[in-house]
């Protein structure tokens, strides 16, 4: 196996110190630049390769940032990581993304197995599950930057990027209250999660704001997928009240609401569906979905923006720092516009 090159080997050739070639390596202002760059160029044509090991033990710093997300699969998280990557690049920062799979024992282990890799920071956007979240305490007692992104618990003090949930649950129903429906069902998921229970809050005060009744029957209380969409509009469907609209927990949930309408012949907008998170594939199906978009790329940017902040601070956590998005609405064929799509979702 071919030896690698390290700083004694350039140090050789140059027939310098390798004092001198850690010093230009690392952009040591006394170095010359005719020496500093005679070193990087000696460098590149031995192929060297810094041992970042080696520097982050000196250092204390890895330049590694964890990242704990529910699941890539959905568009929103991806655009969140992307946004992410390209906010801390500049920065010499990576990330090393872990999936909890809605999963809290899957979180705890993501959080030990980052911390074990000596990460500088965790965002994390928690699962489902998750109820207790003393496992992230040991983040902050490390005094590491720990951000909280769209879901977020209000039991750990720290910096958060949210989005204002409140509102996208009472602009989408608005929205839909002005397109001329009235008798409106909510699917979302059981878990107690604050982005969920504020949406549905959001819900209930446009409903009342317009003097229109909440049918406890019609809010569906199970998960979040296609077949969680499916199971809610069968059971609206059976019900003794057939809502005119449905407003899905999230673009997933709205998907499978559609199918099942699309079964038997209730294709929105004949009962209108709206959505939460503009996901990639909400503008191909038929109809089209309208939803609300919750920015991820300017979510990720801010969390990267907080974190660049927060490792210049001697505690991270001084002057807490809460970025809160407002929503908008995406119109689509789902709720009311002429159907225009010919893509089939079959």
């Amino acid at each position: 196996m071919k030896k690698k090159t390290t700083i004694y080997d350039i140090a050789k050739e140059l027939n310098i110190t390798v004092s001198t070639v850690s010093r230009a390596l690392s952009g040591f202002p006394a170095i010359s630049e005719a020496t500093r760059s005679m070193v990087i160029e000696t460098a590149k044509k031995l192929n060297y390769s810094p041992n970042k090991l080696a520097s982050a033990l000196k250092s204390g710093k890895t330049f590694i940032v964890g990242v704990i997300v529910p699941s890539v699969q959905a568009h929103f998280f991806a655009s969140v990581i992307h946004s992410i990557e390209k906010g801390l690049k500049d920065s010499g920062y990576r990330i090393i993304l872990y999936q909890s799979n809605e999963s809290v024992e899957n979180e705890i282990n993501g959080v030990k197995t980052l911390l074990e890799a000596q990460v500088d920071g965790i965002m994390a956007s928690i699962s489902l599950e998750t109820t207790d979240v003393s496992h992230f305490q040991e983040i902050i007692k490390q005094n590491k930057p720990l951000i909280l992104f769209d879901r977020v618990s209000t039991e750990l003090k720290v910096p958060t990027v949210t989005l204002n949930d409140f509102n996208a649950g009472y602009l989408a129903t608005q929205h839909l209250i002005d397109q001329g429906y009235k008798n409106i069902a909510f699917v979302t998921t059981m878990h107690k999660v604050k982005i969920f229970d504020d949406r549905l809050e959001g819900f209930r005060a446009a409903m009342k704001a317009n003097n229109l009744p909440v049918n406890e029957e019609q809010l569906i209380l199970g998960g979040l997928s296609i077949k969680d969409g499916r199971y809610g509009a069968g059971r609206l469907l059976r019900g003794d009240s057939l809502p005119d609209a449905i407003i899905a927990g999230d673009d997933f949930t709205a998907l499978g609401v559609i199918k099942k309408l699309k079964e038997v012949n209730q294709v929105p907008p004949k009962i209108g569906v709206i959505g939460f998170s503009n996901e990639a594939f909400s503008a191909y199906i038929t109809p089209t979905l309208s939803t609300v978009d919750q920015h991820p790329n300017q979510m990720g940017l801010e969390c990267a923006d907080m974190f660049l902040q927060m490792i210049k601070q001697k505690n991270p956590n001084d002057g807490i720092r809460n970025v809160v998005l407002e929503p908008t609405i995406v119109e689509r064929e789902s709720t009311g516009l002429p159907l225009l799509s010919d893509i089939s979702i079959d």
